[in-house]
């Protein structure tokens, strides 16, 4: 038992301090402890350009604002149902069945405090112990956390920049047993921006099909950020993978509303009630405030309308800038996004160098550590995605402060040197 004693100038007490061994199997999220890290260092006055965070920097459209002002002026501001309102619901089975090709009806419906608890309850309705959870490598940060604060196994099914980090099928196929539960994708991906093409989902669903008991989350929340040509297909709309395709997508990334905390999932109604069941014991419903601006923000327009086109074409531009910028390092390998707003470059070739006053570079780990230190730009090692070889570069950024990025960058790097007395 672990003890410690606390108390005050009156007494001291003992207490047992030790937590449960399911929060202690769970990692803190680095994506969030980098940010809040560089978050206190420009509040201390220390200049970081921040490129961690998967955060847009645009404003909510002034209309969904407004949305949510005019809810709070209204008085719409008590409980709503636990799933969400039935205004809302509807407004996502429409854009669902027209801008996805997949038909749902409000009772197949959750609305949540954001995606990310959309997909933990979908993991905690359906996984048991021992069951297990296929995750292609690279991956969302949480996503293994998620599967073992069910009890499950997270199986990592790696993938390669050379295949622009895309799960081989026959992979996939190689590693599924009659445990496996849960298959979860991510298109356009967080960290990568990769985009599944519609020939390799459907070799996916093939696979699939095979077994009964696997299921299938389609994380969709970049579905909007996308650049031509590429496209997005959602799963549950391929032969056979609607009734056993649960869909995540929310409002976050395509409008601008990460502090909304608002998501959904959308799925067959027996395991659309389990999360349901699961959200009431943990949050009720999502907070009616957002809930009305939701609403507005699907009514913007096909895939999000002019608001999303706007952002869209920014993003494509800061792309365009870093992976001309980053292809020009030697010995650094780029897979080039087709979505989302990450860059996930190889950075492996700086390995095994070293820095006056810093050290030894061993991984992303280090190399990140040294580029706050250095160069004072914050940016997310791989191996907290799966690929230590890589970092995660988010351009959800001003170009001007990108440019001022690459070029501390670039300088850091040309101050590393090989370690002493080791020769290539």
């Amino acid at each position: 038992m672990a003890v410690a004693v606390t108390g005050n100038d009156q007494s001291q007490v003992e207490v047992d301090v030790s937590l449960s061994p399911r929060v202690n199997s769970v990692k803190p999220s680095k994506t969030v402890a980098i940010t809040d890290q560089a978050t206190a260092l420009v509040q201390a006055g220390v200049p970081v350009i921040r490129l961690a965070a998967g955060e847009p920097d645009f404003d909510t459209p002034s209309i969904v604002a407004e949305a949510g002002i005019n809810a709070i002026r209204e008085g719409f501001t008590r409980y709503t149902p636990n799933a969400g309102t039935l205004e809302l619901r509807q407004a996502i089975c429409h854009k669902l069945k027209e801008e996805n090709g997949v038909t749902y009806t409000p009772d197949q419906i959750v609305v949540s405090n954001g995606a990310k608890q959309s997909i933990v309850q979908a993991v905690l309705a359906v996984c048991s112990p021992g069951d297990e959870v296929m995750i292609p490598a690279p991956f969302w940060v949480s996503y293994p956390e998620m599967a073992r604060m069910a009890d499950a196994t997270p199986v990592i099914l790696p993938t390669s920049i050379s295949n622009d980090f895309l799960l081989d099928p026959k992979l996939l196929e190689s590693k599924l047993t009659e445990k496996s539960r849960l298959l979860i994708l991510c298109s356009p991906s967080n960290p990568t921006g990769s985009v599944y093409p519609k020939n390799l989902l459907q070799e996916i669903a093939k696979i699939v099909a095979k077994h009964p008991r696997l299921l299938v989350i389609s994380d969709e929340i970049y579905e909007h950020i996308i650049y031509a040509p590429a496209t997005h297909t959602s799963f549950a709309s391929l032969p056979g993978m609607w009734e056993r395709t649960l869909t995540i997508n929310g409002f976050s990334k395509a409008f601008a509303m990460t502090g909304w905390r608002l998501g959904y999932i959308a799925g067959p109604k027996h395991f659309v009630a389990a999360c349901g069941k699961l959200q009431s014991q943990f949050t009720s419903g999502a907070c009616s405030i957002s809930q009305k601006a939701g609403v507005a923000a699907l009514g913007l327009g096909f895939a999000g309308g002019e608001a999303a086109s706007v952002m869209v074409k920014a993003f494509r531009e800061r792309r365009d800038f870093l992976v001309k910028s980053f292809g020009e390092l030697s010995g650094v390998k780029i897979s080039e996004p087709r979505g989302a707003f990450y860059l996930f470059v190889d950075f492996s070739a700086y390995y095994g160098t070293e820095a006056e006053g810093f050290g030894k570079i061993e991984n992303s780990e280090s190399l990140c550590r040294y580029l706050l230190d250095k160069g004072q730009v914050a940016l997310v090692p791989g191996d907290a995605f799966g690929d230590d070889t890589c970092i995660r570069i988010s351009y959800a950024a001003s170009l001007p402060n990108l440019q001022a990025a690459v070029e501390r960058i670039k300088k850091a790097l040309v101050e590393l040197k090989p370690v002493a007395g080791v020769t290539n």
